[in-house]
């Protein structure tokens, strides 16, 4: 589903929504936001791009990581004014950081080049590696690494300056690379750090109750590949979950300080989240502008309808990093079947997601002038496109133009949790890299998207025809579909590739 949607719509409203219903034209409803939720991104404390980003300074998660793999950290990068670095790693064996497997310490210089062409808001930048080293927390993570190492005949090399399980020492730091050891491990274990070659640097503020905010210091680097065998040679077009200052972060933060306080040696173990169990009902809302590889952005609101397994989402895409001008949006619906626990990825469930229907509407003129040059019936029926106003795609089974297919079926992956602030997050399965669709069992996701925030509890039941539903009301400034990988203007229009959210 989710998946089965544009890879890039946006909503207009951020989180903390609530909605009612008022009778509309011609005897149908409308559906309007209260205050909280309809405020755009415009009218909320803005996040400020820091240019030339400025790198200096000690940077933490702010709870675990999933990657694809799936594969559970933690990181603390500290960045040095001669351009030297040094990155920690933590890896763990569950998808709460709570047990340790093994630690890196990578140590290097980095350095910023230019503004990116590719990735509008992003620096690029070179970086090298002076010394990589693992250190081992259990015998079995060592098992394990050497397992993964022995499969290929480099990794053969790399494994033979790993111990024996017998010999291995506690706390013990074995070089994986450096100016004695010859090779490269780090490719052998599917480890890249190809992340330092995307860079963004935001600031913003973080409201406080019967306070003054508080500043917020983010560093967004380079996405990482959801195909481990890809990551050597891909470079970051996204970013993955951001870093924070370790003395500018979110607060309440209970991972924080035991982060800003680990070394190599002594991993943090984090405090269990607060998981909640999977209650799709009600809307759920991006809280703030996303960033996807193949240069997109957007916002995404998503209504569930429990009793009926129906879903709803809108996605609002833009061309710009700040999510303020957008091209424009898609509305998709279908139907869910119920979750089942995942047998792969602790803590998350599985989903089937079926994607029915669909509508488009351009909000600028070259998307409009792109739709208006299609072959007929590709993308909605007979009649011209124009900005601002939906049309209706699922009769000609999508929107060719824009890599639409209907109907659809996707396989996902979903949690939910509550953050220290008490706000119930929604969790969705990542969209695979190279824009491939997860329409089998095997392609299931196994890492997560930025989380959605729930704006209100169990939504109305939009599941009669579209053409009586309510709809959200157009922002002034702008009036599960499968989207295959495929361009849909050139660069030079402002518009990339799209592919599955």
């Amino acid at each position: 589903m989710l998946a089965a949607m544009l890879p890039y719509a946006c909503v207009l409203v951020l989180f903390g929504a609530h909605t009612t219903l008022a009778a509309g034209e011609a005897g149908g409803s409308r559906l309007h936001w209260e205050p909280r939720c309809q405020r755009p991104l415009t009218d909320r404390v803005p996040s400020t791009a820091i240019l030339p980003p400025r790198l200096n300074g000690p940077w933490i998660s702010t709870g675990c990581e999933v990657r694809p793999g799936p594969e559970f950290l933690t990181r603390a990068y500290t960045f040095y004014p001669s351009r030297l670095f040094r990155a920690h790693q933590f890896y763990y064996e569950d998808p709460f950081c709570g047990e340790p497997a093994h630690s890196l310490l990578v140590k290097g210089k980095v350095r910023l080049r230019r503004a990116s062409w590719v990735t509008r808001g992003a620096t690029e930048a070179d970086y090298y590696l002076h010394k990589v080293g693992i250190v081992f927390h259990n015998r079995r993570a060592l098992l394990d690494v050497t397992g993964r190492l022995n499969q290929t005949r480099a990794g053969r090399d790399c494994a033979r300056r790993l111990p024996p399980a017998r010999a291995w020492l506690p706390g013990a730091l074995y070089e994986l690379r450096s100016a004695r050891a010859q090779g490269d491990c780090l490719e052998a274990l599917g480890l890249s750090m190809h992340e330092l070659s995307l860079v963004r640097v935001q600031r913003r503020l973080q409201p406080q109750p019967r306070a003054a905010p508080r500043l917020v210091e983010e560093l967004y680097l380079g996405d990482i590949h959801t195909d481990r065998a890809e990551r050597r040679h891909y470079r970051p077009t996204g970013y993955q979950r951001p870093l924070q200052s370790a003395l500018h972060h979110v607060r309440p933060c209970p991972a924080c300080g035991l982060i800003a306080r680990s070394d190599v040696h002594h991993p943090p173990v984090l405090p269990p989240p607060l998981a909640l169990p999977l209650r799709l009902g009600g809307w759920w809302v991006s809280s703030g502008c996303e960033v996807r590889p193949a240069v997109l952005f957007l916002t995404r609101l998503f209504t569930f309808h429990g009793h009926s397994r129906s879903w709803e989402g809108y996605y609002h895409h833009f061309s710009d990093p700040a999510c303020q001008q957008p091209t424009f949006t898609v509305y998709a619906a279908g139907r869910y079947t119920r979750g089942t626990p995942s047998t792969r990825v602790r803590g998350g469930t599985e989903l089937v997601f079926e994607v029915t229907r669909a509508h488009v509407t351009p909000m600028d003129q070259v998307t409009t002038a792109m739709l208006n040059f299609s072959e007929p019936r590709s993308c909605g029926g007979a009649g011209a496109w124009s900005v601002g106003t939906e049309r209706d795609v699922t009769a000609t089974n999508g929107c060719l133009p824009l890599g639409i297919r209907l109907p659809h079926v996707e396989y996902e992956l979903f949690k939910m949790e509550q953050d220290p602030l008490g706000q119930s997050l929604l969790f969705i399965g990542q969209r695979p890299t190279d824009g491939s669709s997860p329409d089998t069992p095997e392609k299931r996701p196994t890492s997560y998207q930025a989380p959605l925030v729930l704006c209100r509890g169990e939504a109305p039941d939009f599941s009669r025809p579209p053409q009586h539903r309510p709809s959200l009301q157009k922002h002034p400034s702008t009036g599960g579909l499968h989207v295959a990988p495929l361009p849909l203007l050139p660069l030079v229009l402002g518009l990339a590739f799209l592919y599955w959210l």
